[in-house]
């Protein structure tokens, strides 16, 4: 039995959100504000039904928050045409004729032996009696306001908002159901449902959830004591299961002897005190006397006197708070998964629960890029096993880790993660990321290979606000240094624009594949820069008399070789390549077609005509735009070769690119080194700069 979907309504970010679960590990990640935390939070507050975990208005979706205020400030609606709407969480849970259907199939809604789907809601809604009950109130509230302000001009008046903000638990109720489902379209009917609560059908036994936020205890202050005080949380856990093993009753047992070898000192340590009490007397003889006995409580023994050390050398044993901090956290985690587990099993006499849930959030928090790549290779061995009990009880426990780890996505399995992206200002949704797959249907080579170069170097790029896409080296190491310089240029100017260098950009080397991430910058959604080159050939004849393609400047070119050009262009011909100016490169993905579009979330830009002359790489670019900067630093650019021709002005940019630069990444590694303060020494090709400047755009 699994849950394989959650569905969430007008709950924070999650307006109309949906997500699918994997049997094991769902690996949830997204940028910031995308709704990871909500999650966890909805899940929670309907799963864990403690007062601390009670809605609040700030809970509502600031689009549900609307219709509210319209509904209520508008015409009164009558009882047939109103509709009970509010948040909303619904899981999706599949079940299989081999598991135990003891607590589900009072929640089964039909019969149908090939229905093999129940879905458990969880509403925070506003009944017909309270939405009357509100419309009364508020125009009650409204008239008080108007009073007030009558009475002060300077009184600002409040509004529904107000009123919801302190008392909307007032006209809001918690429902429990199981709603119908077809088992072919996996479509609900929200009108046909057990009431869950009426009938006295426990959830808990259905799904148990826990949870691990990113919110943990662990410092490393001297003071701290949070991994020794987890291991009396440990033992309880232990003791109360199921697990009454050998280890529980030895220590019991001993504390017992323990107990007969205290009380025997304990004669002489008190004997002064006891005489004292006997011979203060009583009533009758001997009723002061006393005895004083040990009565070690295991329980108790270990909360205070359990201590948490790590292994120096072979004679040292430190402290847990000497260990770093991220040492700590991983402990920590690992220990509170461990306390979890054994809550999940249960006390011996109750079974574990049908569907066991577990979701931990942001695991990486405090530790380094190696511990982070070292927890999720071994979180699904630790977790595997599920919840086993000594008894032969077995259950699966799904797990869910939200992360901002592009080290765990890297090392992850491609078909466990899902990926969150903002639809609008207030609304998320959720993609697996093995949707991909289908789109590259047609390709499946480069599926294969965007999946093993997105996990393996670039996952950063998932939690990225906006990307570059560049060819090779020269680009990823220049790249940073000229953002700095345009961010530099722009500081005494009237640019509003956050600089680029402050702003969440993910830099991607890509080669001369861009064209292999159409689908992929389709479904990240986000703004997008390809910086290319423009790569002319022209026709010649070979040493064997035939026609073929070679590289040339762009004067004498006759078309060019950048399948990236012509993939995302629609193969436009070099003459209108080298006419488009910017908005002829700007980019949306309409009806699987990349469109021209001024306001273009992807821009593509390659070597313009600059300075009279149009270059067909970056090298030569450079140096036509900075060649007072070279020969000035060409004893010194240990990439140069051939140096004397830097001086010869009727070489041109091309063919000193060609003869001169033995190593393109040492070429810019030498620009970067003879770079002055500010980077004013030299200046950055036109292309790249209204690249640069288009993407720092908000």
């Amino acid at each position: 039995m699994k849950i394989i979907k959650i569905q969430v309504e007008n709950y924070r970010l999650l307006r109309n959100f949906s997500i699918d679960l994997e049997n094991e590990l769902t690996l949830v990640i997204g940028k910031n504000n995308t709704g990871k935390t909500s999650l966890l939070s909805v899940l929670e507050k309907f799963l864990d039904s403690s007062d601390k975990n009670k809605f609040s208005f700030d809970d509502f979706n600031i689009d549900f928050k609307k219709e509210v205020k319209k509904l209520i400030e508008g015409t009164f609606v009558a009882k047939d045409d109103y509709e009970a709407k509010g948040i909303k969480l619904k899981l999706f849970i599949q079940y299989t004729k081999t598991c135990n259907l003891e607590n589900i199939s009072r929640a089964m809604m039909d019969l149908d032996p090939d229905n093999n789907y129940i879905v458990l809601g969880f509403e925070y809604l506003m009944p017909f009696e309270k939405y009357e009950s509100l419309s009364k109130d508020y125009k009650e509230f409204k008239a008080n306001e108007m009073n007030k302000h009558n009475q002060n001009k300077n009184y600002k008046l409040k509004s529904l908002y107000d009123l919801l903000s302190q008392n909307h638990a007032s006209y809001f109720k918690v429902y429990r159901k199981s709603i119908e489902i077809d088992k072919n379209t996996e479509d609900v009917n929200e009108a046909n449902f057990i009431d869950l609560d009426k009938e006295k059908i426990s959830v808990k036994d259905i799904v148990n959830f826990k949870y691990i936020n990113a919110r943990r205890e662990v410092t490393n202050k001297e003071t701290d004591k949070t991994l020794s005080i987890q291991t009396s949380k440990l033992y309880e856990k232990t003791e109360v299961s199921s697990d009454q093993n050998n280890a529980v009753e030895n220590f019991k047992d001993r504390l017992n002897d323990t107990d007969e070898q205290l009380s025997k000192i304990y004669i002489d340590l008190f004997k002064i005190i006891i005489k004292k009490v006997s011979d203060f007397g009583g009533i009758k003889p001997k009723e002061s006397e006393i005895e004083i006995i040990s009565s070690l409580q295991h329980r108790e023994l270990l909360k205070g006197n359990t201590t948490v050390v790590y292994k120096h050398d072979d004679y040292n044993k430190l402290p847990e708070n000497y260990n770093g901090l991220g040492y700590m956290n991983l402990i920590s985690l690992i220990f509170e998964i461990e306390i979890l587990i054994h809550e999940f099993k249960r006390k011996k006499d109750k079974k574990p629960a049908d569907i066991n849930l577990l979701f931990i959030e942001e695991p990486e928090a405090h530790t380094h890029p190696q511990m982070q790549y070292i927890f999720i290779k071994n979180i699904k061995n630790l977790l595997k096993g599920g919840i086993q009990r000594e008894n032969g009880i077995n259950k699966k426990l799904q797990y869910v880790i939200s992360t901002h780890s592009s080290h765990i996505v890297a090392d992850s399995d491609f078909d466990d993660i899902k990926y969150l992206k903002k639809e609008s200002a207030n609304s998320v949704i959720a993609r697996n990321l093995n949707f991909l797959k289908v789109r590259y249907e047609k390709n499946t080579d480069q599926y294969q290979f965007l999946k093993q170069y997105l996990t393996i170097s670039r996952a950063e790029i998932f939690f990225a606000e906006k990307a570059i896409l560049i060819e090779g080296d020269t680009e990823r190491i220049l790249i940073p240094a000229m953002m700095k310089k345009i961010d530099i240029e722009a500081r005494n100017t009237d640019d509003v624009n956050v600089p680029l260098l402050s702003q969440n950009i993910s830099i991607v080397e890509v080669g001369a594949y861009s064209q292999i991430f159409d689908e992929f910058i389709e479904f990240l959604g986000i703004k997008t820069l390809i910086i290319t080159d423009l790569d002319t050939i022209e026709q010649k004849t070979n040493h064997k008399g035939e026609q073929v393609w070679r590289s040339c400047p762009v004067e004498n070119g006759e078309s060019y070789s950048n399948h990236a050009i012509s993939h995302y262009f629609g193969k436009p011909k070099l003459s209108d390549l080298k006419s488009y100016s910017l908005p002829n490169k700007l980019f949306n993905k309409i009806d699987g077609v990349w469109v021209n579009q001024l306001h273009g979330r992807l821009c593509i830009v390659y070597q313009t005509h600059e300075n009279g002359y149009n270059a067909r790489t970056f090298e030569d670019a450079f140096i036509h735009l900075n060649r007072k900067f070279i020969a000035a630093n060409k004893k010194k650019f240990i990439s140069l070769k051939n140096r004397k021709k830097i001086d010869v002005f009727d070489v041109n940019a091309y063919d000193l690119a060609k003869c001169c630069i033995k190593k393109k990444s040492h070429f810019a590694l030498d620009i970067l080194f003879h770079s002055d303060e500010n980077l004013t020494n030299w200046e950055i090709p036109a292309y790249i700069k209204e690249g640069l400047s288009w993407l720092k755009q908000n």
